[in-house]
């Protein structure tokens, strides 16, 4: 699988906008006025919540997306449009009187919290005529919406946006909340957690009455599918096109399951906007929510992170691919912006002076690909007796090196085929060689590279270390 072009998704998101504020100080005594501590207030810090974290989730893959919500007309709503737009979101605040932007204060010391602080009032009784406007204007310019429901007041009558998104084909997400899934009904996929599942569907207690409950949940709502993420479980996906699909969880060590949620919701709303079918969809989500349970606090996904997870998944033997995958590999490197960097040698005993080049030609660019010789080249250019190590172990070896990114075999006498193919930024030979007798080098700059030599280490080389040990046996 590859990752998408996130780039060409369009979403709005409505829903139940929040500050996340943290006041963070030292404490080193007790308040002479109460048995509490007493924080020196050192820093503080805004971060978006609630719908803005699924915004901001969406934006750092890449994704256009425009967010709709209900504000005060207070420094909150300035603080949170500021971070928002930071990230390009097209920030479509309705600001009412009378109302705070909810807020949500956390005193932290010494990575613990010690109080919270809710500024809020429900928005359910607000006139939502507004809103709707800038909904209905939107609508248009956009592939997929999500409605983020935290029952703050935002959404209290969903369906008007789901009726209106189904009106022009536009597929409908929805991150529930609460007991009445009723007000959901015609969404094209709802994404309850466990606790929010179980509060509203029929009592299971087997794997199967699981998969029954979750049927009968998804037909009676006429939805296209229905997703359950299930903690420590993974994510099962009920959807109408076949049978349910379970999804294991990847992540390897959890440190905060904090906006997981909005993370998957957000990356299946890129995906689907970009044209992933709600399967795979699902699959990058799955990924998604594991990388990001293993940061602290409210945090995103970035599509290179997406990139190099996938990678893993699918190459868990490191950076060693085909020609085919790693062609996929560096164009989508390329569009995120990344300068690809190639060289290519037999490395049949890999010693100090191949490990300083690869490090400085990894330092020419963001990725480093190594195009390594198979046996029967390195036959051809060394002769008898060589390799002393198949390339299968040589590819294993560099693939270990934090300065290689990608490893791939060629069998030609040269890697020229092999280099018009990739058509690296930049393509780099050790040794003494003029750019003209590099072999690619002709393609690379042809196409906007550039090639450069580089100086191997001197007294270091694979010929002189088999030398000494065969005068030493």
């Amino acid at each position: 699988m590859n990752l998408p072009d996130f780039s060409q998704a369009q979403i709005l998101i409505v829903g139940d906008l929040m500050l996340d504020r943290y006041w963070k100080g030292s404490t080193a005594r007790i308040s002479p006025e109460a048995p509490v501590p007493v924080v020196k207030v050192g820093g503080t810090e805004d971060r978006p919540g609630g719908a803005a974290n699924v915004a901001i989730n969406a934006a750092t893959l890449g994704a256009k997306v425009t967010l709709i919500g209900l504000t005060g007309k207070d420094d909150a709503a300035q603080a949170l449009q500021d971070r928002l737009e930071a990230s390009d979101v097209d920030c479509q605040f309705v600001s009412v009187d009378g109302y705070d932007t909810i807020t949500k204060l956390r005193v932290i010391s010494r990575n613990q919290q010690l109080l919270r602080l809710d500024f809020e009032r429900d928005f359910g009784p607000v006139d939502k005529t507004e809103l709707l406007h800038r909904y209905t204007d939107a609508l248009a310019q956009v592939d997929v919406v999500v409605l983020s429901d935290y029952a703050k007041g935002c959404l209290s009558d969903p369906q008007l946006l789901i009726q209106a998104a189904k009106s022009q084909n536009i597929p409908v997400i929805v991150d529930p909340k609460g007991t009445e899934f009723d007000k959901y009904a015609g969404a094209t996929l709802i994404t309850p957690n466990m606790a929010e599942f179980e509060a509203v569907a029929a009592a299971f207690s087997t794997e199967n009455e699981l998969e029954q409950s979750a049927v009968a949940l998804r037909d009676a709502l006429q939805l296209d599918a229905l997703l359950l993420t299930r903690s420590e479980q993974g994510m099962s996906l009920f959807s109408q096109a076949g049978t349910p699909t379970h999804l294991p969880a990847k992540a390897r060590e959890v440190y905060d399951v904090t906006g997981a949620g909005d993370t998957v919701v957000s990356t299946i709303a890129s995906c689907l906007a970009a044209g992933v079918e709600l399967s795979q969809s699902c699959v990058l989500a799955n990924i998604a929510a594991s990388i990001v349970v293993g940061k602290l606090g409210t945090s995103t996904v970035t599509s290179t992170e997406l990139a190099l997870a996938l990678r893993h998944e699918h190459h868990p033997d490191g950076g060693v691919m085909s020609e085919e995958q790693l062609v996929q590999m560096v164009k989508e490197a390329q569009r995120r912006g990344e300068r690809v960097v190639m060289t290519n040698g037999c490395f049949d005993i890999l010693h100090a002076g191949h490990v300083a080049y690869l490090e400085q030609a990894a330092q020419l660019g963001d990725r480093l690909v190594v195009a390594v010789n198979t046996d029967a080249s390195v036959r051809k250019l060394k002769g008898k007796g060589r390799p002393i190590n198949s390339v299968e172990r040589r590819m294993a070896v560099l693939a270990g090196l934090a300065s290689v990114d990608w490893v791939v075999p060629f069998s030609e006498d040269t890697p020229q085929r092999l280099i018009s193919e990739v058509l690296p930024n930049t393509l780099v030979k050790g040794g003494d060689y003029s750019i003209e007798q590099i072999a690619g080098g002709k393609e690379v700059i042809a196409n906007g590279g550039d090639v450069q030599v580089l100086v191997f280490k001197d007294g270091v080389s694979t010929t002189a270390i088999i030398k000494q040990i065969v005068e030493q046996s």
